[in-house]
């Protein structure tokens, strides 16, 4: 019986992920976003681990055109952009989704909990989220940039997902308010659950549609906000992604060179692919996911 319950596991496993594809491909929008954000994903994991990055400037190569050695051209140092791009989506991916799964957990857990509880608790949470809200997320960063090394991915992560969470909670919040009137949840009170219980195990997974749909909005909005962070030189310029390299085209005068737009075009191109890939990827998880519109 054990045996056949562990083979079940994994058929049953392949199963759920055919039926979620099954879905996903009712929206060719949806699935066509769902390809882009995997293949960007995938690329920036693998890539490197066969591609080995420039180090070495080349002087010789200097904002070079397009050409059978360098498809992309070269930047300011002579390295290769087609490297530098394959290369450089590593850290901006890894930042905007924890910086996002950090946003989503603070404003699930507060969220839930003021609407549960209410009363001076839930007065205090709203009060702090008007605090956070007022404060110029800039200015801040740039304060932060100035009296601390945020040389870690992580570091950047945890400001970033800090500092967005209070709109999030606000929606979350109030769809818990109107869960908290269900029957199930006065049968959980009845049955005295425990607060915890009943919010993380009743009211949350009943949100789960609509946390999984503002998790992948929050990832766009982190990459954002970490690329505005590397094109105003507020983050370390150490190393080379996507939002480094629009900084140094900048810094460089590179919209000057006709050779280097490949140079500025290219990570614009790159951050633009995977927003719109998000995007679409959420309209098609909010058709699957959202009984009404998809009975239709």
């Amino acid at each position: 019986m054990a045996q056949a319950t562990i083979a079940a596991t994994p058929a049953g496993a392949q199963g759920a992920f055919r039926g979620f594809l099954r879905e996903l491909t009712r929206s060719k929008a949806g699935f066509a976003g769902f390809v882009i954000v995997f293949l960007i994903v995938g690329m920036s994991i693998v890539a490197p681990l066969f591609i080995e990055a420039d180090t070495k400037a080349n002087t010789d190569q200097i904002w070079q055109g397009p050409s059978g050695a360098h498809w992309l051209g070269t930047d300011g140092s002579g390295k290769d952009t087609l490297k530098q791009i394959v290369l450089g989506g590593q850290t901006v991916i890894f930042v905007g989704f924890l910086a996002a799964a950090i946003t989503t957990v603070i404003a699930v857990a507060i969220g839930s909990l003021s609407a549960y509880i209410r009363g001076r608790f839930d007065a205090i949470m709203l009060q702090l989220t008007d605090i956070v809200m007022t404060i110029p997320q800039i200015v801040l960063l740039a304060v932060l940039g100035a009296f601390f090394s945020l040389n870690s991915p992580l570091y950047l992560a945890l400001i970033i997902g800090g500092l967005t969470w209070p709109v999030l909670m606000r929606s979350i919040r109030a769809q818990a308010l109107s869960l908290k009137e269900r029957e199930f949840v006065e049968a959980a009170k009845l049955l005295d659950m425990g607060t915890g219980r009943i919010v993380f195990g009743e009211i949350v997974p009943n949100m789960a549609s609509y946390i999984l749909i503002n998790f992948i909005i929050a990832v766009t909005n982190a990459i954002y906000a970490l690329v505005g962070l590397y094109v105003l030189g507020l983050a370390p310029l150490a190393g080379a992604n996507w939002g480094i390299m629009i900084n140094n085209a900048w810094i460089g005068g590179a919209m000057f060179l006709p050779k280097a737009m490949p140079y500025i075009l290219a990570p614009i191109a790159m951050i633009a692919l995977l927003q719109l890939g998000l995007i679409m990827l959420t309209r098609s998880l909010e058709e699957i996911l959202n009984p009404r519109l998809r009975d239709k």
